[in-house]
């Protein structure tokens, strides 16, 4: 095939896949709601898991009955270890860190390891009281030390286990299917345009409440494209070191099983200034782009690809 050619199909697979995973997505909150599902109910934390499993199903069915290519390879499904899937699990509780940092250096925020802003946040987004203090009486039977490191260590349980087979069903779709037909347009511009569909995608949750963004559900889609614009480098980054789309589900897993600690450490601000999807965390993960910029000079030379075997 010439050049035109193969670009055409690329164009092809990808519409193909976007179109199948925001269909199949957007229709199962849409159903949800309209035949009456409370989110706040575990119905709903199942919706919101079948959500994520949609793109690796649209992967499957383009890759195999539109592509008619093998799963395994193609998209990076291998479960040979190297130590780029131990930073995979890590890198973000070091992200959850230095996000908690940069929130105290924005003028009202404070630091609170006594939970006292996290319990402020509850009633401004109106659970019940009761509820609030039934969550303090289980805190406080423990030091709060206790507390903190039984949430690290299982926070990083659920990265490596549930909440990786869950970042699995995102991953394959986004960093398997979309990584390997868009790499050869280049590293940055291949990230920017997997953020903005991964950004968008999540929209209907974010208007239903849903995910990081309570207090404000409308600005928060937009905040969740930006957020997903700056966190799509690193993930790509790690698929492509790792040479497995396996240690990026790890961490998407790590990512939602830390980073809402960077909530819970400090009082003061709103859901669109602290935490891993508030300013604080974008100017974080804006560090972090620019440490894999500055520090891997094959993502400047755009050779990175090379590690992504297209056909």
């Amino acid at each position: 095939m010439d050049e035109g050619a193969i670009l055409s199909e690329r164009v092809r697979r990808v519409g193909l896949f976007i179109g199948i995973t925001f269909i199949l997505s957007w229709l199962t909150v849409i159903l949800f709601s309209a035949l009456g599902g409370k989110w706040e109910a575990y119905s709903g934390l199942m919706t919101g898991v079948v959500f994520m499993f949609m793109p690796m199903i649209s992967a499957v069915l383009v890759q195999r009955f539109v592509c008619r290519e093998q799963l395994k390879g193609p998209l990076g499904i291998s479960l040979k270890l190297n130590r780029w899937w131990l930073v995979a699990w890590l890198l973000p509780l070091l992200i959850t860190f230095a996000t908690i940092g940069i929130s105290l250096l924005i003028p009202g925020i404070s630091f609170s390891p006594d939970l006292s802003g996290y319990f402020e946040r509850l009633k401004e987004e109106g659970v019940p009281l009761e509820q609030i203090e039934q969550i303090k009486a289980q805190i406080t039977s423990f030091p709060i030390h206790i507390i903190w490191i039984i949430w690290i260590i299982q926070g990083l349980l659920a990265g490596i286990t549930i909440n990786a087979i869950t970042g699995f069903g995102e991953e394959l779709g986004w960093r398997g299917f979309l990584l390997r037909n868009l790499i050869d347009i280049g590293f940055w511009k291949s990230s920017a345009i997997i953020g903005l569909i991964w950004g968008i995608w999540h929209a209907p949750l974010i208007l239903q409440g849903r995910l990081r963004y309570p207090q404000h559900p409308v600005e928060g889609v937009i905040m969740m494209i930006i957020f997903c614009l700056l966190l799509s480098p690193l993930f790509s980054y790690i698929r492509l070191k790792s040479k497995s789309v396996v240690a990026a589900a790890i961490l998407h897993g790590s990512f939602n099983g830390t980073t809402g600690l960077s909530i819970l450490a400090v009082k003061g601000g709103n859901d669109l200034i602290i935490g891993i999807t508030g300013a604080a965390g974008f100017i974080t993960l804006l560090l972090v782009d620019l440490l894999i910029f500055l520090l891997d000079s094959s993502i400047r030379e755009r050779s990175i690809k090379d590690t992504v075997k297209i056909s």
